[in-house]
């Protein structure tokens, strides 16, 4: 199982190639880049019609210091509900594709649409994704990467708090993972998202299973926001967490996305807290081995 984590948002305080020194520095195995914000305008390292040369210079720099691409974040939102802009950005989610697959990325997450409230609209949005991610499906072939789709929540406008969204409970998941029966689909469970609407995250990843999650979004939240911490600065049970990845027999990476982690600390420091975080990881995946052997 390697451990990584996501560039986002190291890349943004100093640089991508930054980033993934001061992720191997701290003794990660692999990064996760983040493209998610590859649609924001034209100061993007990105956005212009070197990406490619870049993204191969990238892959150069990464080889060089003997650390992996494991996966990716694609463009977020992916739909706005309004049709010349939701054509732009299917068109930076296959850029984005382009981009992870030259870096060496097996996965990239991509959200599902949900433009509209889900409460109202989930059976709208099914049919919508089913429609999103079966487009995006032929690229995936064409540059051999997965699309790993992730469990989201919405808000509820008065009252600011987080409810269900697309694939936020773990049968409607299921649905969209069996539904799209393809080999170029996979599940990424973000098990903070999960904690946000569902009591027991431990039921969660087991209805769902390891034949269907293969990626995963690791951080801890207080149990009402997204707070995209580290484990153990939160509330989350990751005892039950990780007993339970075991359990399922998890087989793929485990990957932080902790970007508020990062926030309003010292640049200086950004290393350090880098390094702080993969022992955590280190220890986590650890626990999971350990579960594992007394299974």
């Amino acid at each position: 199982m390697l451990l990584s984590i996501s560039t986002n948002p190291i890349d943004a305080l100093f640089s991508y190639k930054d980033a993934i020194r001061i992720i191997n520095e701290a003794g990660f195995d692999a990064y996760d880049i983040s493209l998610a914000h590859l649609t924001s305008g034209s100061d993007n390292y990105f956005a212009d019609l070197d990406y490619l040369k870049k993204a191969k210079e990238l892959r150069i720099y990464a080889d060089s210091l003997g650390i992996i691409c494991n996966q990716a974040h694609g463009p977020a939102p992916t739909s706005k509900g309004d049709a010349e802009t939701d054509e732009l950005i299917f068109k930076t989610i296959i850029k984005s594709m382009e981009i992870a697959s030259v870096l060496g990325a097996k996965t990239i997450i991509v959200h599902p649409n949900q433009h509209f409230t889900y409460a109202d609209n989930s059976e709208k949005l099914f049919e919508l994704n089913m429609q999103f991610y079966n487009k995006l499906i032929p690229y995936c072939e064409k540059f051999n990467i997965k699309i790993a789709v992730e469990n989201m929540w919405q808000c509820i406008p008065n009252t600011k708090t987080i409810t269900d969204s697309t694939c936020s409970q773990s049968l409607e998941f299921n649905r969209y993972i069996d539904t799209l029966n393809s080999k170029w689909i996979t599940a990424c469970a973000d098990i903070g998202h999960a904690s946000l609407v569902n009591k027991d995250v431990s039921r969660f990843l087991k209805e769902m299973g390891s034949k269907r999650i293969t990626a995963l979004h690791v951080h801890d939240t207080n149990l009402i926001e997204d707070s995209h911490t580290l484990p153990f600065y939160g509330l989350m049970d990751y005892h039950s967490i990780t007993k339970t990845l075991a359990e399922i027999d998890y087989k793929g990476d485990f990957t932080f996305e902790i970007y508020k982690y990062f926030k309003n600390k010292p640049l200086e420091l950004i290393p350090d807290y880098c390094k702080h975080a993969c022992n955590i990881g280190r220890y986590l995946i650890n626990e999971i081995e350990k579960h594992k052997n007394n299974i």
